[in-house]
C-alpha cells in the first residue's frame, strides 16, 4: 500500500515538475522571435510615426521635406546609427550573409597629384583597383562630363567623394561599401577624385 501511495506522490511530483519546465520555455521565448521580430517591429514604428506625422502635421511636413529633399540629407550617417544600436536595417539580412571575408581591402596609392577642376588628379598605376577611403553608402554611378565614368559615395561623415574615370565598377547603387572596398578600376593611369558637402566643394588636401 505504501508503494502505491509513493509511486502516486512521485508521479504527482512529475507532473509539478513538467508544468514548471513548460511555462519556463514559455517565459524566454524562441530567439529568432527575440532578435529579429524585435527589429522588424523597430522598423515599423519608426515608418508608422514619420507617415502620421507627414499627413497630420504640417511643420514636421515641411522640415523633413526641406531635409531630406532640398539638403544634402547624409543617409549614410543615418544608416551608421541605426547599425550602431540595432543592426542592420533589414531584420533579417543576417539569414542570408555571405561569412566569407572581402579578399579586396587596400588603401588609396598614388604617385602624382594635381589640382583638376573641383577635386583633385591622381596619377596612379594603369588599371589601379581604387579603393574607397571611408565606409558609405553609394549615391550616384553615371557619367558626370569632365570627369567622365564616376561613383559617388556617401561618407558617414556626410562627406560626398567622387571617384572618376573609373570602368569595372564593382558596386551598385545604394550598396553599402566598408573602407577600403573595391570601388571600381581605372580607365588609364588617372583617377579624378572629388569632395563634397551640402553642395560645397572641400579642399582634397585635407582627405588624401
Amino acid at each position: 500500500m505504501d508503494n502505491e501511495i509513493n509511486e502516486i506522490k512521485e508521479k504527482i511530483r512529475q507532473k509539478r515538475i513538467n508544468a514548471t519546465n513548460f511555462v519556463e520555455s514559455k517565459k524566454v521565448g524562441h530567439p529568432f522571435f527575440d532578435k529579429y521580430l524585435t527589429k522588424f517591429l523597430i522598423m515599423i514604428i519608426i515608418t508608422l510615426i514619420t507617415l502620421i506625422g507627414l499627413k497630420s502635421n504640417t511643420q514636421f511636413r515641411n522640415l523633413f521635406y526641406k531635409h531630406v529633399y532640398d539638403t544634402n540629407f547624409s543617409f549614410a550617417s543615418v544608416n551608421e546609427v541605426y547599425q550602431k544600436y540595432f543592426g542592420s536595417p533589414i531584420p533579417f539580412k543576417s539569414l542570408f550573409k555571405d561569412v566569407t571575408t572581402p579578399v579586396f581591402n587596400e588603401k588609396l596609392k598614388y604617385q602624382e597629384v594635381h589640382k583638376y577642376r573641383d577635386g583633385a588628379k591622381l596619377v596612379v598605376d594603369s588599371n589601379y583597383l581604387v579603393p574607397a577611403l571611408k565606409k558609405g553608402i553609394v549615391i550616384f554611378i553615371g557619367d558626370k562630363d569632365d570627369y567622365k565614368n564616376t561613383v559617388i559615395i556617401q561618407q558617414s561623415d556626410g562627406v560626398d567623394v567622387w571617384y572618376s574615370n573609373i570602368t569595372n565598377i564593382n558596386v551598385k547603387l545604394y550598396d553599402y561599401i566598408t573602407d577600403g572596398g573595391l570601388v571600381g578600376e581605372t580607365i588609364d593611369s588617372n583617377l579624378y577624385i572629388v569632395f563634397k558637402k551640402d553642395g560645397t566643394n572641400l579642399d582634397y588636401k585635407k582627405y588624401i
